[in-house]
């Protein structure tokens, strides 16, 4: 099986000079959390130069560097990944997750002959996570147990720079050994998104550093148990939009972790039979 075989034709591209609520608006409206960037020259002739994702504008938006600069002031080129990764579509997708892997990224655009031809993301590979050996393998084998976690008092700033320095998209949240819920990047982009437009510049700085992440976190969040199969974990993942989800010990306690980057490894080790 190749890129070509799972990868999404339809693409969504971004200008680079266009400002980061465009890109928002965008990623919500066909519910994607990345955008190629482009260069349109006067000839109308589109350049790939970048990419962007949720993770980015998260990061930019609630820095201190740029903590009191309103969100139409962020244009795209601010914000994206210059550091560009590609693939081909005649690439096998054993080999291609494991560059995904390798450079900690999410998806990428597929590029031929220096045309953009559609996107690979993490989402198209667990598409493919049904039957055997995925509804043979459980998730107990394949989740991550050394789980990093805050709790709902923890300062906003606090999870941004968890997911900065562990390089994951999201942080369950507890209170003892209880879940209470998760933060994302995502949710970090939105907060800071809505906060910029209601809290006066000269505040946004000092305001930022207090926000909590019981203020922005998802309660109410789908878990899954520990000896259930992989394919349940994708089927869950594809139906709610899911990066990750926590994995409970059936009593609403903390077990592990299970994401599409470990569904990802799988199919790396299953390189042979595609």
């Amino acid at each position: 099986m190749h890129v070509k075989d799972i990868m999404k034709e339809k693409v969504f591209l971004i200008d680079k000079d266009q400002n980061i609520h465009d890109a928002l608006k965008l990623m919500k409206k066909h519910k994607v959390s990345r955008l190629p960037v482009v260069n349109t020259n006067s000839d109308n002739v589109k350049k790939l130069v970048g990419m962007l994702t949720e993770k980015d504008i998260a990061i930019r938006l609630s820095s201190s560097r740029y903590g009191n600069l309103a969100p139409s002031h962020f244009h795209v080129s601010t914000v994206m990944s210059t550091d560009l990764v590609t693939v081909e579509s005649a690439r096998s997708i054993g080999k291609a997750a494991k560059s995904m892997i390798e450079n900690k990224i999410g998806g990428m655009p597929v590029v031929d002959d220096g045309e953009i031809v559609g996107i690979l993301t993490k989402t198209d590979f667990i598409e493919i996570c049904q039957g055997k050996p995925f509804n043979n393998t459980d998730v107990a084998s394949r989740m991550t147990e050394d789980v990093v976690t805050v709790s709902p008092e923890d300062r906003l700033v606090h999870a941004r720079r968890c997911i900065i320095d562990k390089e994951i998209g999201r942080i369950p949240v507890s209170e003892g050994n209880e879940l209470e819920g998760i933060v994302t990047a995502k949710d970090i982009a939105n907060a800071m998104v809505s906060f910029r437009k209601v809290v006066p510049d000269k505040h946004q700085a000092a305001r930022i550093r207090n926000l909590l992440v019981g203020d922005v976190m998802t309660q109410n969040l789908k878990t899954i148990t520990s000896d259930a199969s992989i394919e349940e974990a994708s089927q869950l993942m594809l139906e709610n939009n899911f990066s990750g989800i926590p994995v409970s010990d059936g009593e609403n306690r903390l077990a592990g972790i299970i994401t599409k980057t470990d569904l990802m490894n799988l199919i790396v080790e299953m390189e042979e039979v595609y």
